[in-house]
């Protein structure tokens, strides 16, 4: 884990894995990829997922691109169904978090997302997600997608803070290593209990997520 020398003047976190729970990757692909760890460098690179989550494409242009990508035995619009009810709501002890981390006045909480209509307006606890964070920086609407060094570019511009006073939080080393590449402090996390344990090291939450 890398710890932060000083205290950041921003914490962005990923959404899902890190602050909403996302279901099992056989939710979306059944039992093409043997282990998650097969899954996600996949995921991340697909072209069909970078097309839709950088917003040029369509939802039913991503099912029936991802369907014939991955060689899956089912339509397009199945797997978009699928993909629609992957979200499985907030984390729990993720809204006591951020809900603690907003009492430092000086601090801007955002989410960096790679993400989609479906997604960000769909998916279960939306509203309660959306009113978690100061901004929110969606890879559909800024046409770029995470890892790629653009997105953490345009992320740093937006907040006109300097990289290094970004604390990010990521459930994917990818992610995390691009982030590091754009010279953020990137931390890998799975869930909000390591994303609270390293925030209390620097003094913006308690350790205690009933406190």
């Amino acid at each position: 884990m890398v710890i932060t020398a000083a205290k950041p003047k921003a914490v962005v976190f990923d959404l899902g894995g890190v602050i909403v729970a996302l279901g099992p990757a056989t939710d979306i692909v059944g039992d093409r990829f043997r282990a998650e760890q097969e899954f996600w460098p996949r995921w991340l690179m697909s072209a069909a997922v970078r097309d839709f989550e950088g917003g040029r494409t369509t939802a039913a242009q991503f099912g029936e691109r991802f369907v014939a990508e991955f060689e899956l035995a089912m339509p397009g619009d199945e797997l978009v169904e699928r993909f629609r009810s992957w979200p499985q709501g907030l984390f729990e002890g993720a809204e006591a978090l951020l809900t603690e981390l907003a009492r430092n006045d000086d601090l801007e909480i955002a989410a960096l997302s790679n993400s989609n209509p479906l997604h960000w307006h769909e998916q279960r606890d939306a509203h309660k997600i959306r009113a978690l964070f100061d901004r929110a920086f969606l890879s559909y609407e800024l046409g770029v997608v995470k890892p790629d060094r653009a997105i953490f570019d345009a992320v740093t511009s937006a907040l006109d803070v300097r990289p290094d006073e970004i604390l990010f939080f990521d459930d994917n080393q990818l992610n995390v290593d691009g982030a590091r590449a754009a010279g953020w402090t990137a931390v890998l996390a799975q869930g909000p209990g390591p994303c609270r344990a390293h925030l209390a090291s620097l003094g913006l939450v308690t350790s205690d997520q009933g406190t």
